[in-house]
């Protein structure tokens, strides 16, 4: 009887798939057609056109998703276009005045859709001229970041055939495209010439480089636009999951559609105070925008400023920390002062600023004195239960104190390194109090170590020492080693610490070939696309790294032009671009007691093909697409909808 059941249940499928239209049981059907053009004034591709406003109709109500950011107008207009789409049409009025014997390009990308189902009418682009004809060529290509090769998505890229050197910071761009979210990007409308490719955040709309804090990419290479024709594959789908036929479909291919731009922001030099603030009593702090050398001069205007101060600087020097030395200044709750300092004028000059400053603490000393008597308070009544109960307790309140940051780990590498950070500025350190043993045989023998502070780094100290591997260690660090400038000194300290044996680790050896360049850095990475080990490049062009943990790795390379082992931006008015930054294309597999060396041609794949998607950050967006067949698909649904509802009754 089952059997029966289930055979007339499946000849009902079949004859609702094959009479799909008539009574489905529930749901509607699909709207799969796009929105279709039916007209436009004037017409796409029409000549000798003189008007401003465009009129484009199509056959059903449409939706334009955010035109301001999806329609590129090229040549660009320095007057925002006013672009709205309503009902069945989309109205386009541009604001500046037509250039003779010009094509205009308005690029809608896929922004247009019907208004019901959200079918997308795919990449369309409207074109008229001014003049005689059309130009139809096209330039293609990606934005990256320079520094990490990460896709730019949203920036303006654009031509010129002035081919002058300094043309970026003196003309806006002729034709422009924007780059998606995989960076890519095609100019449309090229006339036949030789041309300069650009890429500009443009900060100021002016469509050319010229303020400091906009993202470019140049370059002095040369392109001349081309055509021919080619053969590509489509695919036809029969349903969501099912391939109906992959035909071969000739176009026309413009080239050069693979021009790779590396975008920078240059070093910002443009000095200004950015803000000043006091969280904490004891320390003021001054935020620039960029550091030099020449330190700020501080009178005290309700204060005495001299030897009040204690200077912490950032590495950069952008940043500057005034500790007091005084708890008297400490205590007081608002500093007046003058600061003196440089800044850049509207030439580029450093000229001297003076701001008169009222620095208050956060937490006045009024209510850090009631904070204060709380906790003491607190303490005393702990203690009073615990003196009642008959437990052990404090008849003397405990003095606050230092307590320094121990980087520590419990296991490491023999190439990790032990830092120590004060929470103030020290007056005394003596070494004489710290002590390094390590543990041999069962037996405890003092190890030699170095304790020395960090470079450019007041608060930050490290421990060097001779790690041996499968060896451990012990830090002991006795009562009053370390002092602060408020009389804090700290308390006894230890630390065991394990370093992992030899068979705990693998070695990594990358054999560089591609570019000629010498000093190149080589650095392993993880998903985070944060370094983890860095080497330089032997003199046979090989990074290798010792006592690599097991794990999965990236790695990174680049060229470091001066040595100082950092990555370097460019500078267009000096005519430097950013140092070049390469990606290994795959995962690398570290296991214990291997080494692995692998080959790594640094130009056998380019740039844009280089980073690993599992670091890219800019994931790139799902095109929008019409569903093939969504109505057979549709008829699969409502059969089998309605064999559930027959084997239940």
């Amino acid at each position: 009887m089952k059997k029966l059941v289930y055979f007339l249940a499946l000849s009902s499928l079949l004859l609702a798939i094959g009479c799909a239209r008539m009574g489905s049981p529930d749901g509607g059907w699909y709207d799969d057609d796009p929105p279709r053009v039916i007209g436009a004034s004037p017409a796409d591709q029409a000549v000798n056109v003189d008007q401003k406003k465009i009129t484009i109709y199509f056959d059903e109500y449409i939706k334009l998703a955010d035109p301001t950011q999806n329609v590129i107008v090229s040549p660009p207009q320095l007057e925002m276009p006013e672009i709205k789409g309503s009902g069945k049409k989309i109205v386009v009025e541009l604001q500046d005045s037509l250039k003779p014997n010009t094509t205009y390009t308005i690029d809608f990308s896929d922004a247009i859709t019907d208004n019901n189902e959200d079918n997308p009418m795919g990449n369309y682009t409207f074109t008229f001229s001014t003049g005689e004809q059309i130009d139809t060529f096209e330039v293609g290509g990606y934005v990256l970041d320079a520094s990490n090769l990460e896709p730019v998505k949203g920036i303006s890229v654009g031509l010129y055939n002035n081919l002058s050197d300094t043309v970026f910071r003196k003309e806006a761009l002729m034709r422009i495209s924007r780059t998606d979210s995989r960076g890519h990007f095609v100019i449309k409308g090229v006339a036949p010439g030789e041309y300069r490719v650009y890429a500009l955040q443009d900060a100021d709309g002016n469509f050319m480089f010229s303020q400091k804090s906009e993202m470019i990419a140049f370059s002095h290479e040369k392109y001349t636009p081309t055509a021919g024709p080619d053969i590509r594959q489509d695919t036809i789908w029969r349903d969501t999951l099912h391939i109906d036929n992959i035909v071969r479909v000739p176009y026309t291919h413009f080239y050069p559609d693979d021009i790779v731009l590396l975008a920078f922001q240059e070093t910002q030099t443009d000095r200004y105070l950015l803000k000043t603030e006091r969280q904490d009593p004891d320390r003021l702090l001054f935020y620039f925008s960029y550091g030099i050398d020449q330190l700020p001069v501080i009178r005290g205007l309700n204060f005495d400023a001299d030897s009040a101060f204690i200077l912490e600087a950032s590495q950069k020097k952008d940043t500057l920390t005034y500790w007091l030395r005084d708890t008297a200044l400490v205590n007081k709750d608002t500093l007046e002062l003058s600061l003196e300092y440089l800044i850049t004028d509207t030439l580029g000059e450093l000229v001297t600023q003076i701001d008169t400053l009222e620095m208050l603490a956060k937490t006045s000393y009024e209510k850090r004195l009631k904070a204060q008597q709380k906790e003491f308070e607190d303490w005393q009544k702990e203690q009073d239960k615990k003196k009642k109960k008959g437990e052990r307790y404090d008849s003397i309140y405990p003095v606050k104190a230092l307590e320094p940051k121990f980087n520590i780990p419990s296991t490491m590498t023999p190439t990790s390194v032990v830092q120590i950070e004060m929470p103030a500025p020290l007056a005394r350190l003596d070494t004489a109090g710290i002590h390094l043993y390590s543990k041999i045989d069962s037996l405890w023998y003092r190890a030699p170590f170095v304790f020395q502070q960090c470079d450019s780094m007041l608060r930050q100290y490290k421990v060097v020492a001779d790690w041996h591997p499968g060896t451990e260690y012990s830090l002991e660090v006795d009562t009053l080693a370390f002092t602060d400038i408020y009389g804090l000194s700290s308390v006894p300290y230890k630390q065991g610490i394990m370093v992992k044996s030899l068979d705990e680790f693998s070695t990594l050896e990358l054999q560089l070939s591609g570019v000629a360049d010498t000093g190149i850095v080589v650095q392993l990475i993880n998903k985070s696309d944060q370094v983890v080990y860095q080497v330089r490049t032997a003199k046979d062009r090989s990074a290798t790294f010792y006592y690599v943990l097991p794990g999965s790795y990236y790695a990174r390379a680049f060229v470091d032009r001066n040595g100082n082992n950092v990555w370097d931006t460019g500078l267009y008015d000096a005519d430097l671009q950013a140092e070049d930054v390469y990606y290994y294309s795959r995962e690398i597999e570290c296991k214990e007691k291997f080494d692995v060396t692998l080959p790594w041609n640094l130009t056998a794949k380019k740039r844009y093909q280089q980073k690993p998607g599992e670091l890219v950050k800019q994931k790139t967006e799902k095109a929008k697409k019409k569903l093939q067949n969504r109505n057979a698909q549709r008829a699969k649904e409502l059969g089998i909808e309605y064999v559930k509802k027959q084997m239940v009754k």
